[in-house]
C-alpha cells in the first residue's frame, strides 16, 4: 500500500484506525502546534467538506485549480512540514481522543456513501471539483502528512 495515495481507501481503514488509536492525549507533535486531538478534529472537519456536511467553495480561478490539482493529485508531491493554513481550533468538539477518532472513521464512511452516486464530484478550495478517486488521493496525502506530524508513520513506508 502506498500511503500517499491509498491510506484512506476503504480497504485500509482498519490500518488507518489502528495508527490513530496509538495517539494519546499527551502525544507531542514532531512539528507544528496542534495537539493530537486538534489534529484528529481538523481531519474530521476537512472530511466533512467531502461528505456533504459542509459546503465547500473554490477560492481560485479554474485555471489555477486545474494546475494545482494536476500537481497535488497526480504527482508524488507531499504536503511540506510546518505549512500553516490558519490557526488550530482551540475549542475541542469531542470529549476525548478516542471519541474524535471514532467520529473521524464515521465521517470517512459517510464520505464513501456520499460519492456512491456515479459521476459525483466535490469542490476543493484550491483544486476545484474532484472525483472520489481524486479525493481518496488528496485525503490520503493529508492524513499521511498529519500521521507523520505525530510520528505514527514514516517516509520509509512509501
Amino acid at each position: 500500500m502506498n500511503p500517499l495515495t491509498e491510506l484512506i481507501a476503504p480497504k485500509n481503514r482498519k490500518y488507518l484506525e489502528s495508527l490513530l488509536l496509538k495517539l494519546q492525549a499527551n502525544t507531542s507533535a514532531v512539528w507544528g502546534k496542534m495537539t493530537a486531538q486538534q489534529m484528529v478534529e481538523h481531519l474530521i472537519s476537512q472530511v466533512e467538506y467531502t461528505n456533504g456536511k459542509k459546503k465547500p467553495f473554490c477560492e481560485v480561478s479554474e485555471e489555477e485549480a486545474n494546475r494545482a490539482r494536476q500537481t497535488n493529485i497526480y504527482t508524488a508531491v507531499e504536503i511540506p512540514r510546518n505549512v500553516v493554513f490558519g490557526t488550530p481550533q482551540q475549542k475541542l468538539l469531542y470529549r476525548d481522543l478516542i471519541s474524535a477518532t471514532k467520529q473521524l472513521m464515521a465521517e470517512l464512511r459517510d464520505f464513501d456513501q456520499y460519492f456512491a452516486e456515479p459521476g459525483k464530484t466535490e469542490i476543493h478550495g484550491a483544486f476545484g471539483p474532484m472525483t472520489y478517486k481524486e479525493w481518496l488521493i488528496w485525503h490520503s496525502k493529508h492524513f499521511y502528512h498529519h500521521l507523520q506530524q505525530f510520528g505514527l508513520i514514516t517516509r520509509s513506508e512509501i
